[in-house]
């Protein structure tokens, strides 16, 4: 007879080894070694086995004692016909939950408390003064709710559902691979734990019906795009009386023709002729509170020039100090052509072109006449 392989090396775990280590160990021999991974394999089949020993004998304080002291002679004789005197009533029942957390299901029935209802999730389009300033707005919202009828129960007034007759109430189903017990969702009631026998006419069976009502959500100022706000208490009931689910609201900023948003700053652009921008001028730029703001372009103002006007930005979300943030004024000038300036207009440009950079004055123009006489 070959000799069995010692518990601890079978596990790859020292002798120290603590009861989560080994528990560890085992779980990471059996999801590689077991039969329904490995289906046809002899060999593993036998090393998920010799795993499995080794983990009941480790597991179990007193059988570790004894197993520490004497090896596989300290456990002989403990009868069930498992190698290693291993009894398989303890095998199932110490190996239920374990199982359940590889595969699934679960080896005991699931809590029956009141469960929460589900959240709604909206979308709402703001424009960039409402998003930067705040606003209320009255949203209407369509969801589940509970059947008025039946009061959620699916079933007909006067009646109530029943203890599912598969799985007697639990929601699951238990059978047995081998020497292992797997436990799955009920297949009658889908793992309701009870069955309908007479369904509301209301709802048809679902517990639930189809509801609308209007809510009131403030968006604080300096919100943003994709932001969400949540309405606690507004959402769905739950089925069977446990908290009513919130509303989440993401915020859509429309886009604005007059400013980029980046944060809590905003540009703008303005055009300003090239006189303007030459001499310096004050000139009117968008402002979200709606009133054209003046700013000051100094003289020489070049191209592409951002003036910088702090606190006309958008509010800050976190209110601290009620700062705004910066309007950032991009400078766009704009330089006419010559030929399209009156005749007057365009000689007085030549000339301050001769006068600020005569060896760049253009070359007086010969007529056709002249060319003739030479």
């Amino acid at each position: 007879m070959e000799e069995r392989r010692d518990a601890y090396e079978v596990l790859g775990v020292s002798r120290t080894a603590s009861a989560d280590e080994v528990r560890k160990a085992y779980r990471q021999a059996a999801l590689k070694h077991h039969p329904d991974r490995n289906a046809g394999d002899v060999a593993a089949a036998e090393r998920f086995k010799e795993a499995t020993e080794a983990f009941q004998v480790l597991s179990d304080e007193q059988r570790r004692r004894a197993y520490d002291q004497f090896g596989w002679a300290g456990i002989e004789g403990g009868g069930g016909g498992f190698p290693g005197g291993v009894d398989l009533g303890d095998l199932f029942g110490n190996f239920q939950d374990l199982f359940s957390e590889f595969f699934g299901g679960g080896g005991r029935s699931r809590s029956r408390g009141p469960r929460r209802g589900p959240d709604v999730r909206v979308l709402e389009r703001l424009t960039l003064k409402e998003a930067a300033f705040g606003c209320k707005r009255e949203i209407a919202l369509q969801f589940p709710a509970p059947c008025d009828s039946c009061s959620g129960s699916g079933a007909a007034p006067g009646t109530a559902p029943v203890a599912c007759g598969t799985c007697r109430g639990t929601g699951q189903v238990s059978n047995a691979r081998g020497f292992v017990m797997f436990t799955a969702p009920c297949p009658t009631c889908r793992g309701e734990g009870r069955v309908i026998k007479t369904p509301c006419p209301a709802c048809h069976g679902s517990g639930e019906q189809a509801k609308s009502k209007k809510i009131v959500v403030s968006f604080p100022p300096g919100i943003d795009e994709g932001q969400i706000l949540r309405v606690s208490g507004q959402g769905v009931p739950s089925p069977d009386g446990g908290p009513t689910g919130d509303v989440l609201v993401q915020v859509e900023v429309e886009p604005d023709e007059r400013f980029e948003r980046h944060g809590v700053d905003l540009a703008t652009k303005v055009k300003v002729s090239f006189l303007d921008a030459a001499f310096g001028a004050h000139v009117d730029v968008p402002a979200l509170d709606d009133e054209p703001l003046a700013i000051e372009i100094p003289e020489g103002t070049q191209p592409g020039h951002v003036a910088v006007v702090r606190g006309r930005g958008v509010p800050r979300l976190d209110g601290k100090g009620r700062a705004r943030g910066a309007l950032h004024v991009v400078i766009d000038v704009e330089i006419p052509s010559a030929s399209s300036m009156p005749p007057k207009a365009r000689e007085l440009l030549q000339a301050l072109r001769s006068e600020l950079a005569p060896d760049r004055a253009p070359e007086p123009r010969v007529g056709a006449a002249g060319r003739a006489g030479r």
